[in-house]
């Protein structure tokens, strides 16, 4: 894999130039042989997106390596420019960030799923059919009621959206490295939160009583009867967005985990609800007020782990509507990509390269027809690694210096 200049900071220079970046996350597929072994992108009508390709650089990005399936953890930090394999942070810590908690030193959080298991023990449902919002946040209450302190450790959690909540363990003695409890498939047991060095022992034990507590306190409900944990982690410290490309950054998204990373890299992240449109309408709402924006798509992802092609599709579809309004603000550049993959036909992320497209006056065109995979393979971006990304919409921008004498 290229490797991407490590004193990029250095070349970095101020300029009034405005850049996009939105993440159509898990946009990219593969040939689906019940669907004429096309992918999504080939078979949704982009009339927006195939216009817009044909104006700009078409490429390959490889979110963390060849063959490595990345989280979406990492897969963002690749795409704000870091090094995902020396860079690591735990799906926990976004999870709390993005619900507006605020990590202390030594607090341990974790991602949380409501999900459904049978009189076995077996998961049926990692995602508990999808419960509301309004029914997390429920479930959320009625155990925080009746489990506050397990050992001395604050137990504190917080309800996200649909069946996602975030556990924070606070106090003395806690470590962070623990198992996962979501076996990340059903017809399987849920595992052992098990510590895996010494530090973390204390934390295995609370958890271990924590899911005794909460599951016995949730057993009789249809859907949402038992809890999955993944992502333990603690606040790493880490160079701001800002401070290493001199921007001034917003993101705009829905789901809390993306404007956890965020604000972990030092973003704005105004409150906003409701559809993309709703995401469209605030970009214009602040487009004076800064000058780099990361714009979150989530459906094209939701769909694919759901492994529905006609729906994600449709997400695709939906999602070029909104490309005019996006242009009519004149960006001086915008990149549309994904953090990740996410083939119906896997029905998970995978390891497979996002499409890229990226816009600007200096970029150059393409001789592809339409923004698909097949047409980005040929584009003379090449493939290249994620945290690439940034050094090109850096340049396009005008915001690099010349490297040498």
């Amino acid at each position: 894999m290229a490797e991407v200049l490590e004193n990029l900071k250095s070349l970095v220079k101020k300029a009034e130039s405005k850049m996009v970046l939105l993440v159509a996350d898990g946009l990219g597929g593969i040939p689906h042989p019940d669907f004429g072994y096309r992918t999504e992108l080939e078979a949704a009508q982009t009339p927006h997106l195939d216009e817009l390709a044909k104006k700009s650089a078409l490429g390959l990005m490889t979110p963390v390596n060849y063959g490595i399936t990345p989280g979406s953890g990492p897969g963002h930090i690749g795409l704000f420019g870091y090094n995902p394999e020396e860079l690591t942070i735990g799906r926990g810590v976004l999870e709390a960030l993005g619900v507006g908690f605020h990590l202390q030193a030594g607090d341990v959080a974790a991602r949380a799923n409501f999900a459904t298991r049978d009189e076995r023990g077996i998961i049926v449902d990692r995602r508990a059919g999808r419960i509301s919002t309004e029914e997390c946040a429920r479930l959320v209450e009625k155990i925080s009621q009746e489990v506050k302190e397990i050992e001395g450790v604050e137990i504190i959690l917080r309800p996200g959206m649909e069946h996602r909540f975030v556990l924070i363990l606070r106090g003395e003695g806690l470590g962070e490295k623990v198992k996962d409890t979501d076996p990340q498939k059903e017809g399987f047991p849920p595992y052992e939160p098990q510590a895996l060095d010494a530090a973390s022992e204390k934390t295995s034990r609370v958890l271990k009583l924590f899911l005794e507590k909460a599951n016995q306190i949730i057993k009789e409900e249809p859907k949402a009867n038992a809890i999955l944990l993944r992502g333990f982690s603690q606040s790493p410290h880490l160079e701001k967005f800002s401070e290493r490309y001199g921007v001034k950054p917003l993101a705009i998204a829905i789901y809390p985990m993306y404007k956890g990373i965020a604000r972990l890299f030092g973003f704005d992240t105004p409150e906003v609800s409701g559809d993309f449109q709703d995401e469209v309408k605030l970009l214009r709402d602040k487009w004076f007020d800064y000058d780099f924006f990361f714009l979150h798509y989530k459906d094209t992802d939701k769909a694919g782990e759901d492994g529905d092609f006609k729906k994600k599709v449709d997400r695709i579809e939906y999602l070029d509507q909104f490309i005019p309004q996006i242009l009519a603000l004149n960006p001086d550049v915008l990149v549309i990509t994904g953090d990740h993959s996410t083939p119906t036909l896997l029905h998970s992320h995978s390891w497979h390269p996002s499409p890229v497209l990226l816009y600007s006056k200096y970029a150059g065109s393409s001789t592809g027809l339409r923004f698909t995979e097949r047409e980005c393979a040929h584009g003379y971006l090449g493939q290249f690694p994620a945290r690439a990304l940034m050094s090109l919409m850096l340049a396009n921008a005008l915001r690099l210096g010349k490297f040498g004498a």
